[in-house]
Order: C-alpha cells, then sequence, then structure tokens
C-alpha cells in the first residue's frame, strides 16, 4: 500500500503545498491556509465509500484565495494542495485512529486524543462527524507514508517561514487560516458569527493583536466570537509562543458569507469578503510596530 501513496503524492501532489512570498518579505506575518487543498488522489477516492462531493465537506475551499493578495503587501503565505480529508496537518503528527488504522501502533501513537475518537485524527476517518470515509481499513504503512511525504516536509517548510521570519524581524506572527460551516453538524452550537478568532485561550498570541483582528471586524459590521467553538488547532498551539517572540492566530470564516454550502460556489459577495480580508492583512502590516511595541512591552 505504501507503494501507491508514493506514487499518488509523487505523481498528483507535486509539489504538496506552496509557500509564497518568502522571497519579497517585508512584514512579520505568514499566514497559513492548510486546509483549503483540493487535490484529491485518484487511489484516495476509489478507497472511499463517499462521493468526491462529499469528501469535499471538510475542505476549507478557498480560503486560501480570500488570503491570496497577501504576498503583494510584503507577507508570506503558505498553502496546502492536498486535502484535509487524506491527511491534516492540523493534528499532531501521529494521532492515529485505530478504528481505521490496522496494524501495531507505535509506542508514540496518540490513540485516544478527542479528535481521534471522534474520527478526525491527523489521517481522518470520518468527514463531518457524520459518515465513513474508506471502504476498508488503512494498513499502517500507507498511514506513515503519508505522514513522512507530506506531513513532515509540511511541518519543516511552515517552521521554515516563521524561524526565517523571527530571524528578520525579531518576532513572528503567523495566521491560520480556516472557514466554518455555518451550521456545525454535532456540536450542539449554532454559530450566528461570521467570524471565530482562536488564541488557544490567549496562550498563543498577544491579546493586542487580538483586540486588533477583533476590532476591525466588528467595525465592519461583522459578527466576532473568540475562541467558541474554535480555539486554535494543533497549528496554533505548536506555533504560538508569546513569550519567544512567536504569535499565532487562528482565524475561522463563516462560509456562508462567500460561498453555497451545498454546491460550494462561490457566492457573488466572495469577492467583497476577499477585499475585507486583504484590507485587514494591510491595515495589521501598517499597524505592526504599534501592535509589536505593545507585544514587546508585554514581555518585558
Amino acid at each position: 500500500m505504501s507503494e501507491v501513496e508514493i506514487h499518488a503524492v509523487e505523481t498528483e501532489l507535486d509539489p504538496p503545498f506552496l509557500v509564497s512570498g518568502a522571497q519579497t518579505q517585508t512584514a512579520p506575518y505568514v499566514f497559513n491556509s492548510p486546509h483549503s487543498g483540493m487535490v484529491y488522489p485518484r487511489s484516495f477516492i476509489e478507497a472511499s465509500r463517499l462521493t468526491h462531493r462529499a469528501l469535499r465537506k471538510s475542505e476549507d475551499a478557498y480560503v486560501n484565495e480570500l488570503f491570496g493578495d497577501v504576498t503583494a503587501l510584503g507577507a508570506v503565505l503558505m498553502q496546502a494542495h492536498f486535502p484535509r480529508a487524506y491527511l491534516d496537518v492540523n493534528r499532531e503528527p501521529y494521532e492515529l485512529d485505530p478504528v481505521l488504522i490496522q496494524g501495531k501502533m507505535p509506542d508514540y501513537a496518540n490513540t485516544h486524543s478527542v479528535r481521534v475518537i471522534g474520527g478526525l485524527g491527523t489521517i481522518a476517518r470520518m468527514v463531518n462527524d457524520q459518515e465513513e470515509i474508506y471502504r476498508e481499513p488503512m494498513q499502517l504503512e500507507a498511514a506513515l507514508t503519508r505522514i513522512r511525504l507530506l506531513y513532515d516536509p509540511y511541518h519543516a517548510a511552515l517552521s521554515e517561514a516563521l524561524q526565517q521570519t523571527q530571524r528578520q524581524f525579531g518576532f513572528s506572527c503567523l495566521i491560520d487560516c480556516h472557514s466554518m460551516p455555518s451550521q456545525p453538524h454535532g456540536s450542539g452550537y449554532q454559530p450566528k458569527v461570521d467570524f471565530v478568532l482562536g488564541d488557544r485561550h490567549g496562550t498563543s498570541c498577544a491579546q493586542t493583536m487580538v483586540r486588533f483582528v477583533e476590532a476591525t471586524l466588528k467595525a465592519w459590521g461583522f459578527t466576532v466570537a473568540l475562541n467558541k467553538p474554535y480555539a486554535g488547532g494543533y497549528i496554533t498551539e505548536r506555533y504560538g509562543r508569546p513569550k519567544l517572540g512567536a504569535h499565532a492566530l487562528q482565524i475561522e470564516i463563516n462560509r456562508a458569507l462567500y460561498m453555497d454550502e451545498n454546491s460550494l460556489v462561490k457566492r457573488g459577495s466572495f469577492e467583497v469578503i476577499r477585499a475585507k480580508l486583504t484590507l485587514l492583512a494591510q491595515r495589521l502590516i501598517q499597524n505592526a510596530d504599534e501592535i509589536l511595541l505593545q507585544v514587546r512591552r508585554a514581555a518585558e
């Protein structure tokens, strides 16, 4: 099975992700879109009991496009080409699901996390907490191959982008970009907000930056929630180290703002939302000195 995974990556996912703007970076921001990948390997679709459309339900469709202009502002943009249903880089590297994956799990595997139990580990078993993805269990070797060929290089590249940013500016700001369903399945929570900002409950990002983003969005008439129901995932937790000058903020965008959630077709409002997010990035960059001066003071 590992040969199938290797073939899929080498022929259909080459390159598996894209980092743009690193050579022209003039701002201490790295924007990351880990869940907007739209390249579904043929072997993956064949192994799935779901249709291509059903698999796309977990995709943060078009988020990479919504933030696509940030490189022209001097920031870095990283985006996955592979979908989160195939491999989720916003998980620990080895959140492995024993219900899905056959074989003796390595000692370092986390098989009991809340995400694994819900079928949403590094290799997802479920889409939207409702639908099983695979026809048959997966061999452990195949899962480890995906992690080696996709997960490890992705995080190595993201780490390098953030480290280079910190070397150049003395600090780094990661904006982790996601979208959320307007009515999430099984959560019991019906968000009536346009954006959710996640900073791991105040631990991954300077509050001056969180308040700046919140105030900017609200001034434009958007509704904003903090940390509920999305406080930030593994990426925010791993890379957010405010005391070390590394800040990470997750932004969740209500999909109904810019797309039809059933057909996955962009709404007429897409360009409006894209322009607002570009302006948000521009204002973050323009006010970086003021924001980060407060960040430095808070750290002292």
